[in-house]
């Protein structure tokens, strides 16, 4: 065996485990053990679209979109600006959030349903007004119908672009429903459970959206200062490209994002099938593992 091929897996090695370290926080590795190797009933079977979109690369660029487009909504942003610490401790905020969808998708019907529960007592806590004077609340279902729709949406969107194993019509409904039965659970009143219901919820919000000067700096911040180290900084910088050039384009104006040339944009999208393609191959298990 030649040094290229020794390197190789340790390489593949490295790169994986930083960036599950990065995504998944220094618990990462206990948590996976519990909700992988834990027995008992699922919410969802190994069969099922949501293991398959919330398993693949593409996660990464679909979480900046769902970010971007979810602070659009000046009552969702004012909560986050509020109460998440979102510049303070953005990897502890994202840790936590993958966490959550890792349990719900993965772990047991107890152990997700205890993620539900820790999820709706942090909720019941954040209220608040904004600038305006509109008051919010975290557990409000309205709300937490257009946070639970953007960020389908966005899973959803990059799924279809750049997913290793793109699912068919019925595939992609299929999803759109299995997301449904977590958002139930955290408090949303009827979530939609098709791509064409998901299409309607997500108009009938569009006249609430608006974008604030909180949400304008979130985006500079997710976009342009992300806590990273300086190798890190060019990849982060293509996920950030393409969970821009998959918004909507009122979206990007609203948020006063650039907007990219034609010419320019169609090159995009190949650097972010070539990157998750990457995280993809350093993120999977060894062919020798059990």
């Amino acid at each position: 065996m030649d040094a290229s091929t020794c390197a190789a897996p340790r390489l593949r090695e490295r790169l994986g485990s930083a960036v599950f370290a990065r995504v998944a926080g220094p618990a990462g590795p206990e948590n996976r053990a519990r909700i992988h190797g834990t027995p008992g009933p699922r919410w969802f079977g190994p069969d099922r679209p949501i293991r398959t979109v919330h398993g693949d690369a593409s996660m990464f660029i679909g979480g900046l979109r769902a970010l971007l487009l979810q602070s659009l909504h000046p009552l969702a942003m004012a909560a986050v600006e509020a109460h998440s610490g979102y510049r303070g401790d953005p990897w502890g905020r994202l840790q936590r959030t993958s966490t959550f969808l890792a349990v719900t998708t993965y772990g047991t019907a107890e152990h997700a349903q205890q993620a539900v529960d820790r999820v709706r007592s942090v909720h019941g806590q954040v209220r608040g007004t904004t600038p305006s004077g509109e008051h919010y609340a975290a557990d409000d279902p309205h709300l937490l119908g257009w946070v639970h729709v953007a960020e389908v949406d966005s899973f959803l969107l990059a799924h279809r672009r750049f997913g290793a194993e793109p699912l068919d019509a019925a595939g992609y409904d299929g999803y759109v429903a299995d997301a449904a039965r977590v958002a139930e659970a955290l408090g949303v009143t009827d979530p939609p459970r098709s791509r064409k219901e998901l299409t309607a919820r997500l108009g009938a919000y569009r006249g609430e959206l608006r974008p604030t000067e909180e949400a304008r700096q979130a985006a500079r911040f997710i976009l342009l200062h992300p806590p990273l180290p300086w190798a890190a900084r060019v990849p982060y910088a293509v996920l950030a490209t393409n969970a821009v050039a998959a918004l909507p384009r009122w979206a990007r104006t609203s948020l006063e994002l650039p907007r990219l040339p034609g010419v320019t944009e169609a090159c995009v999208a190949p650097t972010g099938r070539a990157l998750t393609a990457a995280i993809r191959w350093a993120m999977a298990p060894p062919r020798d593992s059990p």
